[in-house]
């Protein structure tokens, strides 16, 4: 193709934890989305080749106008960690040698099988791509970055600075040593799902007291710069069954937690103290970032990235002065910072910074999608197209009135929050509010708090945030004079997600609407899936929720469904069929156990 053309460039991340795809025309992002979403199976590694024929539908392309495929991780440096640590440990040497030496080449292997592509691949680092996903969508002249997750090859922190659209590596961390591991390997104690539940071990925290803090810094020492190391003692990272040593629970004098056993205090104590100990370790890491990187403004990416309460800390507290996250900042954010090297490299121009403002990349249904989709499933509904203004004034009423809504409105949010497009919503001012959407909706942990979205223009007023807050990507105090129950955690913090006209008009006009009822411009806003379940794609994932959960009302773009205009016997019927369909595509035994980090 002729270099003076635009170009098409599709970003993967695949074949370990959240699955993506994003395409880039001409520099641009134009779509973007996780493959558990269409797949229906949490956190999905596999290739994403539903989110792929997404990207090239909603980009009106054909596979033969694909320029290149970048994808997020170099194979074979991966490989030589998995290699090392099948070499240093006897209980890996029945590691099967030809599965070792065809890792390389699996990555390509599956673009070429499984997507169907023969055109040109790019491979980048796991690091320079969770680092250019928040640098060149930042909209940052120059920027000082850091990247904390798991692991990527080798890497687990990473220091960078990025200037003209240039980005180098300064320092890193190497396995196994990591931030995200020790995160991780708490979690997996406390009887957590890991790579999944790190954020309930967050939201635990606030209940306890960080009486093991000294316990927790046994785990970990400083080193020079930027290093660290773990006491490798109290960890056990090849275990088939859970991610700590024998040391670690002598170290805290009590077995692992049970999953789905009564949390006692100690768990809430342990919780709070792994929590500050990573937000002292953050804070310490940035200060020496901002030393040898010559910027006020600070990029974040990885999963430890999605720490919103440590997240909060670095932007009230470090020596930066403006901060921006990723806001699909685990390896699903990897594809799009991917595609952006690949596009650099391509073009051999820098491509001039713009930053995200907003999540919504992923597919969208028209009111004719929708409408044949209820007619055919014999579901009634009220028809409000043509008719905003009484659309939003009927939710805002039913909303106001005690009444819990699905909310699905235009395109699919990209990352693990709902921000208005795939939401569940509710009054953030009444006391039982939490405690029903916990137990009769999400089915979820009683600890777990909510989020508020509240109206950018008087988000000031009722939070200490002195900035937009658009991706829900960290906490502050709420100072609001009005009573906000259901969306402030015990501690007295918010995970706020501000909404402004531009982002998206019509949960703006919603969340103006209810403030003209009530006098509050905030909504209870939490994503719309079940526990262990994605959150909703596509109108019939919508309808399965709805009719499997206690929501009161359904607004699906232009039309409303009410709860109560449902034939209950033809609900219970739909919830069996549901609940063999849903059965039918669970992912078969011999999936990866959830008390440990997977390395292979």
């Amino acid at each position: 193709m002729d270099s003076s053309m635009s170009k098409n460039v599709i970003g993967i991340s695949a074949l370990f934890h959240d699955s993506a795809c994003c395409l880039l025309k001409d520099g641009e992002l134009v779509a973007a989305a996780e493959e558990e979403r269409f797949s229906r199976i949490k956190h999905d590694p596999s290739m994403p080749k539903n989110a792929f024929r997404y990207c090239l539908k909603e980009g009106n392309l054909s596979i033969d106008e694909i320029d290149c495929i970048a994808f997020y991780e170099n194979p074979t440096k991966k490989l030589s960690r998995q290699l090392w640590m099948a070499f240093t440990d006897p209980r890996l040497r029945t590691w099967d040698e030809n599965f070792k030496l065809s890792e390389t080449s699996r990555p390509e292997r599956m673009i070429r099988k499984v997507l169907g592509y023969d055109g040109e691949i790019k491979f980048f680092d796991h690091h320079q791509s969770h680092a250019a996903s928040a640098f060149f969508y930042s909209g940052f002249q120059d920027a000082a970055i850091l990247t904390v997750d798991g692991v990527g090859e080798w890497a687990t922190t990473s220091y960078g600075f990025a200037s003209d659209s240039e980005i180098k590596i300064l320092e890193e961390v190497e396995f196994p040593h990591s931030l995200g591991l020790l995160y991780s390997t708490v979690t997996s104690y406390l009887g957590f799902e890991v790579n999944d539940a790190e954020y309930k071990v967050m939201g635990l925290a606030p209940y306890g007291q960080a009486k093991y803090l000294s316990q927790m810094q046994q785990l970990i020492s400083s080193g020079p710069k930027g290093q660290y190391q773990l006491e490798m003692k109290y960890f056990d990272f090849l275990r088939r069954d859970r991610m700590f040593s024998d040391e670690f629970i002598a170290l805290f004098g009590h077995p692992p937690r049970v999953p789905e056993s009564d949390l006692k205090q100690f768990h809430h104590d342990v919780a709070r103290s792994i929590q500050n100990l990573l937000e002292e370790i953050l804070l310490q890491k940035c200060e020496y970032l901002r030393s040898i990187a010559d910027s006020d403004n600070l990029c974040m990416a990885g999963g430890v990235a999605l720490n919103c309460v440590a997240n909060g800390k670095i932007a009230r507290s470090s020596s930066f002065k403006r901060l921006f996250i990723q806001p699909a900042a685990s390896d699903a954010g990897g594809a799009l910072g991917a595609a952006a090297l690949a596009h650099r490299e391509l073009e051999k121009v820098h491509a001039k910074p713009v930053r995200m403002q907003h999540t919504y990349w992923g597919v969208s249904y028209t009111n004719s999608d929708v409408q044949n989709f209820l007619e055919l499933a014999t579901i009634p509904f009220e028809d409000f197209r043509g008719k905003n203004r009484e659309l939003i004034d009927e939710t805002a009423r039913r909303l106001s009135s005690g009444q819990v809504a699905g909310w699905f409105q235009g395109r699919m949010e990209l990352g693990p929050r709902s921000l208005g497009a795939r939401s569940i919503l509710g009054d953030p001012r009444g006391p039982e509010m939490r405690d029903r959407i916990n137990a009769l909706v999400k089915m979820r942990e009683s600890f777990r708090p909510f989020a508020p979205a509240v109206l950018l223009e008087q988000s000031k007023l009722h939070f200490d945030l002195d900035h937009e807050s658009p991706f829900m990507l960290e906490t502050c105090n709420v100072i609001s004079n009005l009573d906000l129950p259901a969306v402030t955690h015990v501690d007295g913090s918010a995970r706020v997600q501000t909404v402004s006209p531009e982002s998206h008009p019509r949960f703006h006009d919603l969340l103006t609407a209810f403030e003209r009822l009530t006098g509050c411009p905030i909504l209870l806003n939490t994503s719309f899936n079940l526990r262990g379940e994605p959150i909703v794609c596509s109108p019939s994932d919508a309808i399965s929720t709805f009719l499997r959960s206690n929501i009161d009302f359904l607004v699906i773009e232009d039309f409303l469904i009410d709860r109560n205009a449902l034939d209950k016997s033809w609900i219970l019927e739909a919830r069996e069929r549901l609940s063999l369909l849903n059965k039918a595509r669970a992912p078969r035994d011999g999936s990866v156990s959830h008390n440990i980090y997977t390395f292979f």
